[in-house]
């Protein structure tokens, strides 16, 4: 079994709050890692999928104070939104008894929506963890990570054949069985044409008159299909830079599907021979990088993009709460050089450190203050921040 970095943060979080919620997408590996906390304590878990599990909620004050000195890990919790109030009558309960440490972990498939019903009952009582699919650190195979994906049964997968298999599914249950519990009712058909829409567009300024000719809509539907992918932590907009500046800067965010396996199926790309060969490679390659650098950064660290209407670009800027920022190019080339872009970009952001990040492992300078980093060890740099 792969550890995940999330581990050791999950345990400090239970000692130090009420509970604590773990949101990440479907098959991400959430469960799997409650029951490997789970092995460390006395535990009892609930999945609000199975109707055995609902029913013990019927009185759901009486059933969980019976099991008041054991962690509670309840699973799918958005399916049961007035547990909510319960958890804090109970937390208060204990607080006031003397008892400060977290007993309840509660999973969940959706940022938004868990967010919302928890914010409201459990202000003060909750801390809240993201679990992503695997990052470059946690696994030993960069590129099978970057054409299978980070989901831990498609990265593990015992051919390529298996992960696509895997992933097709994956995608399948999302649009017909996962998404249409949350929100208005979208036709699963349509939805999976706008989710292969933003994967041909991997990386790309979000465009929403472009999207919506595409599907015939209007701009508010193609924003409310955005949202909703986004909120189930499966697309990530990356903000444009906004910092001071007397250049003229795009707005628009990047839009990007955050699991390059994910993206592949999308566009029916196979395996790696098949990748090389398509267009996407460059964004893809590109969005990787981006999503894993952003999983492993602190929560703190403010992550955008710099472009200018004079053709002035940065692929990511990490700001690191005011006391550093660094300007990172990502290559895919095996012999980097930066284009007068970056350094005219760079003038105007002022970066800390000056970064290009490549597939390669050797670490090197090439003039101006400009490092050369292999994409593994910057990840692990950034990890440590």
């Amino acid at each position: 079994m792969i550890k995940r970095n999330l581990h050791e943060q999950l345990h400090e979080q239970l000692a130090q709050s009420p509970a604590v919620a773990l949101l990440g997408p479907s098959q991400v590996g959430k469960t799997t890692l409650a029951f490997e906390l789970a092995k460390t304590r006395p535990s009892i878990y609930l999945d609000l999928e199975s109707e055995a599990d609902r029913n013990k909620l019927t009185e759901p004050e009486a059933y969980l104070s019976a099991h008041q000195d054991k962690l509670v890990i309840i699973d799918e919790v958005h399916r049961l939104p007035g547990l909510f109030s319960h958890l804090r009558g109970l937390i208060d309960k204990a607080r006031r008894g003397g008892k400060k440490s977290g007993h309840y972990l509660l999973l969940g498939s959706a940022s938004l929506d868990l967010l919302k019903q928890s914010s409201e009952s459990l202000a003060g009582r909750i801390a809240y963890l993201e679990l992503a699919p695997f990052d470059v650190t946690e696994v030993d195979n960069a590129d099978q990570l970057w054409v299978r994906g980070g989901f831990p049964d498609s990265y593990t997968s015992e051919s390529d054949n298996h992960s696509v298999n895997w992933r097709r599914n994956f995608i399948r249950s999302y649009l017909e069985r996962d998404i249409p519990q949350f929100g208005p009712r979208i036709p699963s058909e349509t939805l999976r044409r706008f989710w292969g829409m933003l994967a041909h567009l991997q990386g790309s300024l979000l465009n929403s008159a472009s999207l919506a000719r595409g599907l015939d809509v209007d701009n508010k539907t193609i924003s409310r299909y955005l949202d909703l992918l986004v909120d189930l932590l499966l697309v990530r907009r990356l903000p444009a830079w906004h910092g001071n500046s007397g250049k003229r800067l795009t707005k628009s965010p990047k839009v990007m599907i955050r699991d390059s396996g994910i993206t592949h199926s999308l566009l029916n790309i196979a395996d790696k021979e098949a990748l090389l060969s398509h267009p996407i490679v460059g964004a893809s390659w590109e969005c990787f990088v981006i999503e894993n650098l952003i999983q492993l950064a602190p929560a703190q660290v403010q992550a955008s993009f710099y472009r200018s209407s004079g053709g002035a670009e940065i692929d990511l800027v990490l700001e690191m709460a005011g006391k550093q920022t660094w300007a990172i190019e990502i290559k895919k080339s095996l012999k980097p050089k930066v284009s007068k872009g970056f350094h005219s970009a760079c003038e105007d952001i002022i970066p800390d450190r000056k970064i290009v990040v490549y597939p390669g492992e050797d670490k090197y300078s090439i003039g101006n203050n400009v490092e050369v980093i292999g994409f593994k060890q910057l990840a692990k740099e950034v990890r440590a921040l």
